[in-house]
């Protein structure tokens, strides 16, 4: 079978796709300096430890590996501290995947999967939102997804070259037998979140607006289960590898949920009562944002397996109870 490259491939999401490549035959090398991910989690894989803006190891990487295609996950992820050091994020998130790139096409390797998001969308006009929606990003996070993005539509019409954007949504929960999960610093999402605010009483979870024009007043936005996401991009491979034209997809539940909803959702699944407060808006904290995955699930055949709420939460939480035992 094929051999795929999977930078920042030891980090949350990269590391589900590796087990999910792996479990289709494929055979996954990871790529990681380990700023962001954990050796661990891709133990029983090949892991290469370096920068994608290190050129001479990532063509070294290329030729030595005999690599089909590259899945790109190896980006700076937090909106709030995009807007507080852009330039750390224009350099990773942009240059450093210029570079990738380059090191590519310089190695005759032609098939992208890009880690993309919803933040290039900015507050949307309408929802669902769907591939056809306005792009106005409103961090340097979504504008330095936007830019490869265009990057690759300029290098797929001049060269050989095909790709597969995936813009995910809010990519949440935990593998089921709960031993890989999400480990970010400082950590942002507001399902690890409450989670904490279960595990230690002197923890208080923020409700960050109760005043929006939605059911409960608070934000709603689409989970995705990180193991619906890793399936979809082994769907997304195997469509480049069948020839297909380069192409964008939306990926997400199709259903929202309100942080209060989240809120219950962990104090039923942990038997849990912790304490909350309210806070202001944050600046560019649209009301609702959700997905129409309408193409992904004409075109890849995908359709998620874990669209509840609970069944997240409670993947995540099996992931939270053990992850200190662990040393994340």
């Amino acid at each position: 079978m094929k051999t795929v490259l999977v930078t920042g491939g030891a980090g949350y999401i990269g590391c589900n796709v590796v087990r999910s490549l792996a479990s289709k035959g494929y055979t996954p090398v990871v790529y990681d300096n380990l700023s962001g991910g954990f050796r661990d989690f891709v133990s029983d894989f090949e892991l290469i430890i370096g920068d994608i803006g290190n050129y001479d190891l990532v063509c070294e990487t290329l030729k030595s590996y005999s690599i089909d295609c590259v899945m790109n996950f190896a980006s700076f992820i937090a909106v709030g501290e995009s807007c507080n050091y852009p330039l750390k994020y224009y350099d990773n998130n942009a240059s450093k995947t210029i570079t990738l790139l380059k090191a590519m096409t310089d190695c005759g390797v032609n098939k992208f999967i890009f880690s993309s998001t919803a933040a290039v969308y900015g507050t949307p006009l309408e929802v669902p939102i769907t591939e056809n929606s306005p792009l106005k990003p409103e961090s340097p996070y979504g504008r330095t997804k936007l830019m490869v993005e265009n990057i690759l539509s300029d290098l797929s019409r001049s060269q050989d070259f095909r790709y597969m954007a995936l813009r995910y949504f809010n990519a949440a929960g935990a593998v089921p037998d709960g031993t890989i999960g999400e480990s970010h610093i400082p950590e942002t999402h507001l399902i690890p979140l409450v989670l904490r605010a279960a595990l230690d009483p002197d923890y208080v979870i923020t409700i960050f607006g109760e005043d929006y024009p939605t059911k409960d007043g608070t934000c709603i936005r689409d989970y995705i289960h990180v193991t619906d996401l890793a399936d979809a991009h082994v769907l997304a491979l195997e469509k480049l590898f069948d020839g297909s034209e380069s192409s964008i997809y939306n990926l997400g539940n199709g259903t929202g949920f309100s942080v209060k909803e989240v809120i219950d959702s962990a104090k039923k699944i942990t038997g849990k009562d912790f304490s909350i407060k309210s806070g202001p808006r944050r600046d560019g904290d649209p009301a609702i944002l959700v997905a129409s995955s309408d193409k992904a699930h004409s075109e890849l055949g995908w359709v998620p397996q874990y669209p509840d709420i609970d069944n997240i939460v409670s993947s995540a939480w099996n992931w939270e109870k053990q992850k200190k035992r662990k040393g994340y």
